[in-house]
């Protein structure tokens, strides 16, 4: 996941949603009201969702008397509406704009494999329906599923959660997450890998990605093994199939219809990347340069054969020694200085190009074997790629090396990512789209908008489907512009037909049903859907916003029971 301004790095981005008594902002708790409804096709063809968000108005819906019979009939009126717009709204959007997906909480589903906040959950997901959001994004824990033993297999929660999109008639991204949760930036709960892999791990420590000082990542397996028999008779890429398989068994039903796109994760944070940038106990702050991940054993014997492939066996003993810590700047150091740095000499050259190419061949690993699951089913399959934009104005693009993306000023590091992709019909889904260049620290050489041009520009040629999502979480207009700038890929003159396939909202969280917040993002979400050639003009899209949150009243108290129930 992408990083912003040192202030944007402690944002929430992962709280679920309370149906009563958890505080939305961090002040005294509040109980939490939300509306939905549809306007009446003469009036407003598109659903909006609004809410009340104060104790007295909260307190003053929940005590009310029973509804009287104009509210019932009002009530009565709205729900018929809500048929005959979403059909009008359905049709109105084919062949049109950028469709919009909603993060879930990352502890959507709890430990003991059960929804958690079901109540709220089902409140939110209608909300989001009825505001013409296309779906939703989950992640499908690892640690949860297979967590007792190898190739059992709890789906508990998720087989809930997904009859609950269905029937609100969502979409669903499913996140094949073989991550760990804890230790990013926005991880809000902690979810560690099956505890039989971390069994092996202990007895195997170089299963883990580890730095040159000796120290262990546990996000993530290392692909240094992705091939070899070590999880108690599989190897590791072996154990992503079979539980992808398993997934595919257990939901075959919702496949094509509710479940619509399969994102596969391949490292930390889901993202095919090195978990070069760990923030976890302090380790990196942004905007530091990180540090490679290849001092295992299984990293180094790979390495010692590819320098005997080229001829140059002294280059195989280890990575980089004169790369700096994770803190540093480029220019800090030898191997990342603009002048002669070792990233632009012989031996950088070549240790860059293995310690790329190695990444490049997880992901084909991965995705053939994911194609090969889920051919004919009706998904699309997705892959993550951080937004790595701090530095990126410098020659090396140090983080971005240090990450598994072989990208300096000299040399296209996103192309081979997306012709890898393009190999297997995958979607490229790119983070830090709601960033602009001004906002960021400037004596880093952030340029988050010039860095998704790049992406773009990769992606077309290579021509593979680009998707989207905010780094970080974000409600003002600023970042909402931006993201339907950026979503519309309108880099050049050869532009012009082309949009981002999808987009994915981070995330589902009390700030997001903010009254302020929610306007703003249900005409978000309308814009994003009339897409680049629509003839709306901004005014018109924000006053439907705003009069949708006074003429569907009569569901505040129904929705308000309902959440409290």
């Amino acid at each position: 996941m992408a990083m912003s301004l040192p202030h944007q790095i402690g944002a929430l981005s992962g709280t679920a949603i309370s149906s009563e008594t958890e505080s939305v902002s961090g002040e005294a708790p509040a109980k939490t009201t939300l509306t939905t409804s549809a306007l009446r096709r003469a009036s407003v063809t598109n659903l909006r969702v609004s809410m009340q968000n104060s104790g007295t108005e909260a307190d003053k819906v929940l005590t009310s008397p029973p509804l009287s019979p104009v509210t019932c009939h009002a009530l009565t009126e709205a729900r018929d509406a809500l048929a005959e717009t979403a059909e009008v709204e359905k049709e109105d959007k084919l062949g049109k704009g950028v469709p919009v997906y909603v993060m879930m909480p990352l502890d959507s589903v709890k430990m003991d494999n059960t929804v958690n906040r079901k109540k709220a959950m089902k409140a939110s997901l209608q909300a989001l329906k009825s505001a013409g959001v296309e779906g939703i994004m989950m992640d499908v824990w690892w640690g949860l599923v297979e967590r007792d033993a190898p190739g059992e297999y709890n789906w508990g929660g998720y087989t809930e959660l997904l009859e609950m999109a269905k029937k609100q008639g969502l979409k669903v991204q499913a996140v094949m997450s073989f991550h760990q949760c804890g230790g990013n930036v926005g991880d809000s709960c902690s979810i560690p890998l099956p505890g039989w892999v971390v069994e092996e791990i202990d007895k195997d420590p170089d299963l883990a990605y580890t730095d040159q000082w000796g120290r262990r990542n546990h996000e993530y397996i290392s692909l240094g093994c992705d091939t070899l028999p070590v999880l108690k008779g599989r190897t590791p890429v072996e154990c992503y199939s079979d539980f992808m398989r398993a997934f595919r068994d257990r939901f075959e039903n919702l496949l094509g219809d509710t479940i619509v796109e399969i994102q596969v994760g391949m490292g930390p944070a889901g993202e095919l990347r090195y978990p070069s940038y760990p923030e976890k106990d302090g380790i990196w702050k942004f905007p530091g340069i990180g540090a490679f991940q290849c001092y295992d054993k299984y990293m180094l014997s790979s390495l010692k054969v590819a320098a005997e492939e080229a001829g140059k066996p002294e280059w195989g003993y280890t990575g980089p020694t004169d790369a700096g810590e994770y803190n540093n700047w480029p220019e800090d150091t030898t191997f990342f200085k603009k002048e002669s740095g070792g990233w632009d000499c012989p031996y950088g050259q070549f240790f860059l190009t293995w310690y790329s190419q190695m990444l490049l061949d997880h992901g084909e690993r991965i995705l053939q074997s994911t194609k090969a699951i889920f051919e004919n089913k009706g998904v699309k399959i997705s892959v993550k790629v951080a937004g790595i934009h701090w530095h990126y104005g410098t020659r090396s693009h140090a983080p971005e090396l240090t990450a598994g993306y072989y990208n300096t000023r000299f040399r296209d590091g996103y192309l081979p990512i997306a012709q890898m992709l393009a190999r297997h019909d995958a979607i490229f889904n790119f983070t830090c789209i709601e960033m602009r260049d001004h906002e960021q620290p400037q004596d880093a050489r952030c340029a988050p908008e010039k860095l998704v041009r790049q992406v773009a520009l990769a992606t077309r040629e290579a021509q593979v489907p680009l998707a989207g999502e905010n780094a970080l979480p974000r409600y003002d207009e600023f970042a909402h512009e931006q993201i339907l700038q950026a979503s519309s890929l309108n880099i050049d003159s050869q532009s012009d037909n082309r949009q981002m396939c999808a987009f994915t909202y981070l995330r589902m969280n009390p700030d997001l049903f903010h009254p302020d917040n929610w306007k703003r993002f249900i005409a978000f979400v309308k814009k994003m859907n009339n897409g680049k050639d629509v003839h709306h003009c901004r005014e018109q899209v924000e006053r439907e916003a705003e009069h949708f949150v006074h003429v569907t009243q009569p569901l505040v108290q129904e929705t308000a029971v309902a959440l409290m129930q």
